[in-house]
């Protein structure tokens, strides 16, 4: 008799279970229902609103550039780096990425709705003309850029080589606008530079982190082993103006220095968008001593790397907070050949910390400094001119006259020499038995 209660009492748990369960299921699938017809009902007032353009405009309309230009307005609403690109918008992109495209050469981003500039690239028109980091574009070629999206200011800023281009930019301490003729050119990026500085120190330049970025730094990294004799005292990387890039590639770059641990992750809305980046082990550099330059047109993949070597204590960070560029975009191809570039989630350092609108804090704030060259005396002597001269001391290296010529040229930089300066006080103390081995 108890038996037949209790097999009775399972009896209506299970139902009252299954009756919960299809219950929710009823209410989710109602409220999917409702989203549905709420998204359908808006649908049928984008189609009216087309239709009735179509009909009653007072001229004939194109409608495949209504519905770009609607979905352009769409996406570029969600955030300043979502976009919708045309066809032959997204050809560029993927021919940007490749280290080649047409332009001027800066990075760009609309910031606060307006079009500002994240970094010029070294060595293009823009960086030669004196753009600046944080310039705020005003105006192409006399036209507003108020209310247009990041892919119009883009399209009319690219151009066919030799042709030019006028930008019009507000810069923090002028009291007008300021003006550039640009000569629009075929951008060919070298996205790693480097030197030898006082024997043993290497300096390495990230320009942009591209395709070729990890296997051009790896390429850099033995050269300058071979050029200390094995014995690079410290390194410094600079990270300065890098407008960022491929993701992969930054992991890359950072993993050549950190043995083991995470190098960053994502969040986002879906499982998928969980993601984490681990250092894969392999030919990973010495443990010398760090010093990595950052300023404000530090963004987004450089802030990664940066971000990282902070986290895991193997660089001391030197100069101004970066960008702050830490969302994630997702290049979805569409079936026509256009293409959205949608934020779909954020990045976080190893430690947890969100790049996005914060940036990277370095560790020694350093504010950058032109640098300014001593007149040069009347006579145009200088000591190794004079009868009887003293030989030089210092034995730099074996470089060629190329390389010392590319050397003075870096040290007139103000904050690589104080970089430089850091990592020979670490040397000196690790050598006075201060016990310090690395930039820990």
């Amino acid at each position: 008799m108890k038996s037949k209660i209790l097999k009775s009492w399972w009896i209506v748990l299970v139902i009252l279970a299954v009756t919960s369960a299809f219950a929710a299921t009823v209410v989710t699938t109602q409220k999917r229902i409702q989203k549905n017809d709420n998204s359908y009902e808006e649908l049928r007032l984008f189609t009216s609103v087309l239709n009735t353009v179509e009909k009653d405009y007072v001229e004939p309309v194109n409608t495949k550039k209504l519905v770009y230009d609607a979905l352009k307005g769409m996406i570029s609403s969600l955030d300043p780096h979502s976009g919708f690109m045309t066809p032959d918008e997204y050809k560029d992109l993927q021919v940007s990425t490749q280290g080649e495209f047409g332009g001027v050469g800066m990075t760009i981003t609309l910031k606060e709705g307006i079009l500002t500039v994240i970094a010029p690239i070294e060595g293009t028109p823009a960086a030669k003309a004196g753009i600046k980091s944080g310039d705020k574009i005003i105006l192409i070629d006399n036209k507003p850029t108020r209310d247009m999206t990041l892919e119009q200011d883009l399209n009319m800023i690219r151009g066919p080589s030799g042709t030019q281009v006028k930008i019009t930019i507000l810069r923090k301490g002028l009291k007008e606008p300021k003006v550039f003729v640009l000569t629009r050119e075929v951008i060919k990026i070298k996205s790693v530079r480097y030197a030898v500085l006082d024997g043993h120190y290497a300096y390495i330049r990230l320009i942009q982190f591209q395709e070729t970025t990890s296997s051009e730094l790896k390429k850099a990294l033995r050269v300058l082993h071979r050029e200390t004799g094995n014995n690079i005292e410290g390194l410094i990387l600079d990270l300065r103006n890098n407008p960022g890039g491929l993701l992969n590639q930054a992991v890359d770059v950072a993993s050549s220095f950190i043995k083991s641990g995470l190098i960053v992750y994502t969040k986002g809305r879906l499982p998928d968008q969980q993601l984490k980046f681990n250092a894969d082990g392999r030919d990973v550099e010495p443990d010398y001593p760090m010093v990595v330059l950052i300023n404000g047109g530090t963004a987004s993949a450089s802030e990664i790397v940066a971000g990282a070597l902070q986290d895991h204590k193997r660089a001391i960070i030197v100069g101004t907070p970066s960008f702050g560029k830490g969302s994630v975009q997702t290049i979805i191809p569409l079936d026509d050949g256009s293409a959205l570039r949608l934020t779909t989630a954020l990045y976080y350092t190893p430690n947890g910390k969100s790049i996005q609108a914060e940036g990277i804090q370095p560790t020694i704030t350093m504010h950058e400094e032109k640098f300014v060259e001593e007149p040069s005396n009347i006579f145009g002597l200088k000591e190794k001119d004079l009868s009887g001269h003293f030989p030089a001391q210092n034995k730099v290296g074996t470089k060629n006259t190329k390389e010392s010529a590319e050397a003075e040229k870096i040290l007139k930089d103000t904050e690589i020499v104080r970089a430089l300066n850091i990592l020979k006080g670490i040397h000196f103390y690790a050598n006075a038995g201060g016990g310090m081995t690395g930039a820990k």
